[in-house]
């Protein structure tokens, strides 16, 4: 693409007019004739790197700051929305070729991608997945690798959108952070839906404030034509007093909604209730234990309504709907106790999946859990505290530690597990940990493996280990069963 095309009236008729190959931010993938794009990040500045581009063979450079190279540089005020009105301009507009539904929200919102991909392959539909776990068109997980945990960057995500298209995909469902909406990577996307499941106390090491966190939620439903809200959140509430979209279906479990849930049943196979919309009812099984399963099913259900599926088809694709890795997943031990590996890594997520554990659980509810370093500290004596006050005991273990002691962040944890009277260990070994919790379940016990989730690594330092907690199940039973 030529340069003139690619910039528009951002390029200057006098630099000349050269072709431009692709577009970069990291000056060790830049190659010939590249675009490189200095992004001002938190732990490193791009225009530091500017230099480095040139040598790899940027044929541009678009920075915020006064650069001194021998190529041409496009000087903008945001290079983070510059990437991506660029990465559109350059894949051809990829998300106008999709229909585009987007989660948000600090809980379910991995779950509800999936619930409403069934439902959408349930009406014959081609679907894409970007999120946490893997990136997907049906079965098939995608080439474009994501630098970020849950929303890939502008450049990335419009890549993974071109390849959506390529393979065929009608509807993309993808997991929006707070980040990703802050930090632009959305920019020059349109949702057909968006979807807000709810908001408790996370990422205050980014956003400093519960209001900076929730503004940055709100703005999916500036960028969605129509809108899904948890009107039970108060924060939902507040989207839908506040927001510039207008067409929004109130989901919940609570008076004011416009699609409710009644006559729940939750047991460790599953959940059952009766989905309510317009007075009438639909008898719903979903096979994801737990009050929060429901909610995530709403969402989904709600979602579906907004892009026009018909009931039947909802009810389909929700039972067909398998668990999600990571998510309320039983791991096959063989043994008279039962093991649950949970992403519950803030204080909502963790008391969910507790209260969730304990409607089924015959024996005790023991909970293995940790927080992560480098993150937000306030969150952790609030973990210890529901730990202590709804577990038959606890195991406070380290998480991904990063570059803090773990042995700082156990101690914050147990700050607040002093708060009640719950019966507690520490451990801050997660392998020995694990061990621990084995060797002493008893029969009708559930042990909840909580925080790691899907990750098959632990990160310490800044490097990650190879750390899977289903390998560590197996491997100590294993070794018990040889002694």
């Amino acid at each position: 693409m030529l340069a003139s095309e690619l910039f528009g009236s951002l390029w200057s008729a006098d630099m000349g007019d050269i072709e431009i190959s692709g577009i970069a931010y990291d000056s060790r993938k830049v190659n010939k004739g590249n675009a490189f794009v200095c992004i001002k990040g938190y732990e490193t500045d791009g225009h530091k790197y500017a230099g480095a581009a040139v040598q790899n063979g940027a044929a541009v450079i678009v920075a915020e700051d006064e650069i001194n190279v021998d190529v041409p540089v496009v000087k903008v005020p945001d290079t983070r929305k510059t990437i991506a009105e660029l990465a559109c301009r350059f894949y051809g507009y990829p998300s106008r070729k999709l229909l585009l539904v987007g989660i948000t929200g600090t809980n379910g919102k991995t779950t509800t991608t999936y619930l409403i991909k069934s439902i959408l392959e349930e009406a014959g539909k081609r679907v894409g997945i970007i999120g946490t776990n893997q990136n997907i068109i049906g079965d098939k997980i995608l080439l474009t690798k994501s630098t970020t945990p849950t929303t890939p960057n502008a450049l990335e995500l419009q890549q993974l959108f071109t390849e959506m298209v390529y393979n065929g995909a009608e509807y993309v469902v993808m997991e929006v952070s707070s980040h990703a909406l802050e930090l632009e990577r959305v920019h020059g996307c349109e949702f057909a839906v968006g979807v807000f499941t709810n908001l408790t106390q996370d990422h205050l090491d980014f956003h400093k404030t519960m209001e900076n966190y929730f503004k940055a939620k709100a703005k999916l439903f500036d960028i969605s034509k129509k809108g899904v809200v948890n009107f039970d959140d108060e924060h939902g509430k507040r989207i839908c007093e506040e927001s510039d979209c207008k067409d929004i279906l109130k989901v919940g479990l609570g008076d004011g909604c416009d699609l409710t849930a009644e006559n729940i049943s939750v047991s460790s196979r599953g959940s059952s209730f009766d989905l309510v919309y317009c007075g009438k009812k639909y008898t719903v099984n979903i096979q994801i234990p737990g009050r929060f399963s429901v909610y995530n099913a709403v969402c989904a259900a709600g979602a579906a309504l907004q892009l026009g599926i018909d009931m039947k088809t909802i009810i389909d694709g929700l039972a067909k709907a398998v668990g999600v890795v990571g998510r309320v997943e039983v791991v096959p031990t063989n043994t008279d106790y039962t093991v649950i590996i949970d992403y519950a890594h803030t204080p909502d997520g963790l008391e969910n999946i507790i209260n969730c554990v304990k409607g089924f659980a015959e024996g005790r509810t023991i909970t293995l859990f940790g927080c992560g370093g480098d993150r937000d500290n306030a969150k952790r004596p609030i973990m210890g505290e529901i730990a202590g006050r709804l577990s038959d005991f606890s195991i406070i273990t380290s998480d991904n530690p990063r570059t803090e002691d773990p042995e700082k962040i156990v101690r914050e944890i147990e700050e607040g597990m002093k708060r009640t009277d719950g019966k507690y260990t520490v451990i801050t070994d997660r392998r020995e940990a694990i061990a621990y919790a084995l060797d002493n379940a008893k029969a009708g016990d559930v042990i909840i493996l909580a925080g790691k989730g899907q990750e098959t690594y632990q990160i310490i330092g800044k490097e990650k280990h190879e750390f899977n907690e289903r390998i560590e199940v197996y491997r100590h039973l294993k070794e018990k069963e040889g002694k």
